[in-house]
Formats: structure tokens, C-alpha cells, sequence
């Protein structure tokens, strides 16, 4: 299945058009060849978990920014005091993560963990389960979202105001949300991971795009600029194919053990995930739809609510249960299931294109 839109399938310039075009073929590989690898060499992916501050892998960091670094060169900052003026997409994407996927992902979490597979679970499992399914449930993805909004050919600068709105509303409202549904007193925001996983994430890569795009556009007319900025682009974009591919190989390789160890649990846990995943997916894109939005926005609108911010997730976790719990081993399985699913909803995206207004329309 390819991840490109059917209609627009030519090879990119460098050569990296064949790999696009079958990007999930390769996703699936890497996903056996990392699980393999992290069976079979557990102690590299041991070191290279070790590579980390504040619970942020550092070889995770650098291929992300290799996989949204074209992006930030796209975005022109200049135009984003624009955006105002196309205010729906951006409450979708608020509703959604802030007032509806929470709950819902809670509600999932109870209604198998303690209905459908509770026969098959010891309680204090079924309660760990629940906890790491709404923590990753509150916490919206802010990095990998650049990625996916990329390979649908998203609105750039929509995209940066979607996240950095999520990571503002973030530090308000994350830790009230999961303390009401875990129905404990306090929740302790990591802010060392927060703020460093936004940092790495969207700030620093996002000035050096800044600074490459002024660069390659000083001194030209508009249409000259833009033309520097998407030759740039498409001779960098092999790179941000192979980055999204080896990370998937080492999240993969991170848990190879345990997914050849836990495969019954985890796909349990697999399964209100994916429902949550294509659930909000339907959601989001049904109401930009309803609302005619145009598609360069609102596909990266429904996939920002799709995706989680596994790293925050990962941490909280860990702060409140423990390293070997429950409900760290259900946030790092939502990591693992997040990068198929969010592949296939990209194409259906790209290949349901003509069902919005186009953007310049």
C-alpha cells in the first residue's frame, strides 16, 4: 500500500520516490527487523536506550529531526499570522484532544480491561493496563505529527500553530486530566521531559529551518524562493524517509524481548488502541469534512489527535507506577502500534484527497 497520493505517485528528485511510494512495505520490514535485532542483540538496544536525558532517547532525537526537518524549512514564518483566518481546523484538533480523546480512550480502557478480557487478567494488571492507556490517552503528540502532516502534504504552518497550541494547552491541562481519571490526588508533570522533548522536537529543528529557508531565499522574488525551498526540500527528503525507518527499527528493537515474551497482553492492549486510533481519526476527519475544510489542513488536524506524545506518556508512567509496571508497558505499546496505524490512516487520507475543497479554492 503506498502512503502517496495515487494521483501524484512520480518518483521524488533524488531517487527516493520508489521508497516512498511503498513506505509501508518498508515500515513492516523494519518493524520484523527491529523486533528481531532487539531479541537477538538485546544488549546494543539496551545501549542505545541508555543514550537518553530526561526519558528523551537521543538516537530517537536526531532521526526525528532528520524525518521533520524538511517541514520546518517549508514553513515561511512570515505567513503564520494568517491562520487566524482559517480558525476551524485548529478547534477541531483542540476539541478533539483536549474535550473528547481523553475520555473516550479512558472509557475503552474500562470497558475491556474490566469487561471483555478481565477473565484473562488479574485485577491489579487489569487497573496497571487501564493507567497507561489514559495517561497516553491525555498526552497529544507534538513531533511525529510534522511527519505525518509531511507525507500528506499538509499546511506547514498550520501544522506548527496545531502543535505548539497542544503543548501550550499541555502544560495546563495534562496532569489535572489524568489525575481525575486515575482518581488520585496529584499527578507530577515531568517538565524536564516536556520541555526537552519540545525543545529537541519542535524548536530547535524549526530555527534551523528557519535559518536554511532565509538562506536559500534571500535576495529572490516569491516565486523564485519558493522554487529554492522545494528543490531543497526534495534533495533532503531521502534522508527523512530513512530517519522515519530506522526509528521504527529501534523502537522496535527497544521491545523486541518483550514483544516476543508478552504477545497475548500485548495484543490486548492493542486492541482499544487501535480502536481509540481509528475512532478519533474517523471523528476529526468527519467534522473538517462536514465543515469543508480545506484538505492541506484538515488531514493533519485528524492525524494530530491520532497520534500521542508516547515520550511524556512513557515518563509519566514510570514516575507513578515504576519501571516494570503495567501501565509503563501499555504507553510503550501504544508507541509500537502508533507508526502502522498512523501509516495507514495517511494513506487513506492521500487517496480520499478529493473529498475536501482545495485549499486554493
Amino acid at each position: 500500500m503506498s502512503v502517496l497520493d495515487p494521483d501524484n505517485a512520480n518518483p521524488a528528485p533524488g531517487g527516493i520516490g520508489f521508497f516512498e511510494k511503498w513506505l509501508s512495505v518498508w515500515v513492516g520490514g523494519a518493524i520484523l527487523v527491529g523486533t528481531a535485532l532487539g531479541a537477538l542483540t538485546p544488549g546494543v538496544f539496551a545501549a542505545l536506550a541508555s543514550l537518553e536525558i530526561a526519558r528523551v532517547n537521543l538516537p530517537v532525537a536526531v532521526l526525528i529531526w532528520l524525518m521533520v526537518f524538511p517541514m520546518m524549512v517549508n514553513i515561511d514564518l512570515g505567513s503564520l499570522r494568517q491562520i487566524g483566518a482559517r480558525p476551524k481546523g485548529l478547534a477541531i484538533t483542540l476539541v478533539v484532544n483536549w474535550l473528547i480523546k481523553p475520555f473516550t480512550m479512558a472509557g475503552l480502557a474500562v470497558l475491556f480491561f474490566e469487561g471483555v478480557f478481565a477473565p484473562f487478567l488479574q485485577p491489579q494488571d487489569a487497573q496497571a493496563y487501564i493507567a497507561g492507556l489514559i495517561i497516553l490517552g491525555a498526552a497529544p503528540c507534538t513531533a511525529m505529527v510534522f511527519v505525518w502532516s509531511q507525507l500528506t502534504r499538509g499546511d506547514a504552518n498550520y501544522t506548527l500553530v496545531q502543535v505548539a497550541a497542544n503543548d501550550v494547552i499541555m502544560v495546563f491541562a495534562f496532569a489535572p486530566i489524568v489525575a481525575v481519571l486515575l482518581g488520585v490526588t496529584e499527578v507530577s508533570v515531568p517538565w524536564s521531559t516536556l520541555l526537552i522533548s519540545v525543545g529537541l522536537y519542535v524548536i530547535a529543528p524549526l530555527c534551523a529551518g528557519a535559518l536554511v529557508r532565509h538562506l536559500l531565499t534571500r535576495g529572490q522574488s516569491h516565486t523564485e524562493a519558493e522554487a529554492a525551498v522545494d528543490a531543497f526540500t526534495a534533495r533532503i527528503k531521502p534522508l527523512s524517509i530513512l530517519g522515519l525507518i530506522a526509528t521504527v527499527v529501534i523502537l522496535f528493537g527497544f521491545q523486541g524481548r518483550t514483544l516476543l515474551s508478552q504477545p497475548v497482553v500485548i495484543a490486548m492492549i492493542s486492541v482499544p488502541l487501535l480502536i481509540q486510533s481509528y475512532g478519533i481519526f474517523a471523528l476529526a476527519y468527519g467534522v473538517a469534512w462536514l465543515a469543508r475544510t480545506p484538505f492541506n489542513i484538515a488531514a493533519p488536524c485528524a492525524l494530530i489527535g491520532t497520534s500521542n506524545f508516547f515520550e511524556l506518556a512513557v515518563a509519566v508512567a514510570i514516575s507513578l507506577f515504576g519501571l516494570n509496571s503495567g501501565a509503563a508497558l501499555a504507553t510503550v505499546v501504544g508507541v509500537l502500534v502508533e507508526v502502522p496505524v498512523m501509516l495507514s490512516l495517511v494513506a487513506f487520507a492521500n487517496r480520499t484527497r478529493g473529498w475536501f475543497p482545495d485549499a486554493r479554492s
